[in-house]
C-alpha cells in the first residue's frame, strides 16, 4: 500500500500570484462610485476578446448567467429546453427558474458531454433550447450539435462553465451557442471566489442582459425609475481585479491544467478498464478536472472509492449522477423513463470521480494519487 500522507491533497483550488494581490488591493483601494466599473470594464473586455465573442458581462455566477441567458431568448413556462442528464443541477436550475421544462438526453460515451443522436431523438414541438455543456473541459461534438440546432430553429445556449480555455477547431469555448456562460468558482480554472461571465455577439440579447441584470435599469440611467421587476446580478469591482488578473494569466493556468492531467495519462497508461478525459485531434481539452471512469470488470463503486482515498488524506469528487435520478428532478414526468433511455449516463455516472486538480498540486502529490488508486484497484 502506498504511504501515508501527512498532509491532504485538495482536489480543487486557485494559483493566485502577486498580480492578483496587487489588481485587488488596487480596486479595494480606489474603485468606489465613479470609478466602481474601472476593473470589471476592463475584465469584460480582456475576457471577451480571449473567448472571441464582441459581448461580455460579468456576473456574480455561472448560474446567474444561464438565467439570464434563458430570459433574454424568450424562453419561459411552456417551452422545453433540452439538456444532458449528467451535468451540475445549476446547468438546470434555471431552466426550472423560468417555468420551462428541462428534457434529459443522453451523454456521449466518450466525451461525456451531450449525445447529438439522443439530443435529436428528445426534440419536439414544444423544443425552445438546448444547452450544451462541456462537461470538466471536454467538448461534445459541436458540428453535429449545431446542424441539428439549425435544421429544427433551436437556440443554444453553451454552459462552458468547467471549460475556459478548451477549443474545438480551433474556436473557444463558450463560442457556440447564441450564448456562452462561465463560472469563476473557487474550483475554477479562473477563479473570482465566486462569479460569472455570460459571452454574446448578439446585441439585442447583450442589451436586454445589461438591463435585467441591475434591476431593470437601462444602463446609466441616474433616476433611479426602474422600467421592470428584475434581478441584482453584479460582480464586484474587488471580484472582476481578480478575474482581468486571472485572465490575463489564463494560459498559463490552462498550461497547469493540461500538465496535471498528462501526469495522470502516463501514471494509468497500462490500467484496462480505466478510462480518462477524451482528447480528440481537433480539440484541445482543457482538463478542468482530470477524471477517470472504469469498466465493470473493477467491482467497486464510486462512494466507496472516495471514502478508500479520503483514508489516504486524497480528496476527490464523484462523477455527477444523472439530474433525473437525483431527489430534485426524479419525480418529474420527463424523469420516468430516462434510466432506461439514457444507457450511458447511468452506467457511467456511477462509476467515476474526478481526480485532485488543484493548480497548487506538485509532481509528488499527483504521483501519490496515482499510486493510491492504484493499489485500491489492485486488490478489488
Amino acid at each position: 500500500m502506498s504511504e501515508r500522507l501527512e498532509h491532504s491533497i485538495p482536489v480543487a483550488g486557485p494559483w493566485i500570484t502577486e498580480k492578483e494581490v496587487s489588481y485587488v488591493t488596487d480596486a479595494a483601494s480606489g474603485d468606489w462610485y465613479a470609478n466602481s466599473n474601472n476593473y470589471v470594464d476592463r475584465f469584460e473586455e480582456a475576457f471577451a476578446n480571449y473567448v472571441g465573442s464582441q459581448f461580455a458581462i460579468s456576473l456574480p455566477s455561472c448560474t446567474s448567467a444561464l438565467h439570464l441567458a434563458l430570459m433574454a431568448l424568450g424562453v419561459g413556462p411552456g417551452d422545453e429546453v433540452i439538456v444532458p442528464d449528467v451535468t451540475w443541477i445549476a446547468t438546470v436550475a434555471p431552466v426550472s427558474y423560468v417555468g420551462a421544462v428541462p428534457i434529459f438526453a443522453d451523454i456521449d460515451k466518450e466525451n461525456w458531454c451531450i449525445c447529438p443522436q439522443s439530443l435529436e431523438r428528445c426534440i419536439t414541438e414544444k423544443t425552445k433550447a438546448i444547452i450544451v455543456v462541456d462537461l470538466y473541459g471536454n467538448m461534445p461534438e459541436w458540428s453535429a450539435i449545431q446542424s441539428i440546432a439549425e435544421k429544427y430553429n433551436i437556440l443554444i445556449i453553451e454552459d462552458a462553465a468547467e471549460a475556459i480555455g478548451s477549443q474545438y477547431k480551433g474556436n473557444f469555448a463558450g463560442s457556440f451557442g447564441e450564448v456562452g456562460t462561465f463560472s469563476f468558482h473557487g474550483s475554477k480554472t479562473v477563479t473570482t471566489g465566486e462569479g460569472g461571465m455570460l459571452v454574446t455577439d448578439n446585441q439585442s440579447v447583450y442589451e436586454r442582459c445589461m438591463f435585467l441584470r441591475d434591476h431593470g435599469r437601462i444602463p446609466g440611467d441616474v433616476s433611479f425609475c426602474n422600467e421592470e421587476v428584475a434581478y441584482k446580478y453584479k460582480m464586484s469591482s474587488m471580484q472582476a481585479a481578480m478575474g482581468l488578473a486571472q485572465i490575463e494569466r489564463v494560459e498559463e493556468l490552462v498550461g497547469k491544467k493540461r500538465q496535471i492531467f498528462q501526469q495522470y495519462r502516463e501514471g494509468f497508461t497500462c490500467m484496462e478498464g480505466i478510462y480518462l478525459n477524451t482528447e480528440p485531434e481537433f480539440v484541445r481539452n482543457s482538463f478542468w478536472m482530470s477524471t477517470i471512469v472504469w469498466d465493470d470488470s473493477y467491482k467497486i463503486e464510486k462512494l466507496d472509492l472516495m471514502a478508500r482515498l479520503l483514508d489516504n488524506k486524497i480528496h476527490v469528487r464523484p462523477f455527477f449522477s444523472p439530474l433525473s435520478s437525483i431527489p430534485a428532478y426524479k419525480n418529474l414526468i420527463v424523469s420516468k423513463s430516462c434510466a432506461k433511455r439514457n444507457i450511458n449516463s447511468y452506467q457511467i455516472s456511477f462509476s467515476g470521480i474526478n481526480l485532485p486538480s488543484a493548480l497548487s498540486l506538485g509532481n509528488d502529490e499527483i504521483d501519490m494519487v496515482i499510486s493510491s488508486v492504484r493499489d485500491i484497484f489492485s486488490q478489488i
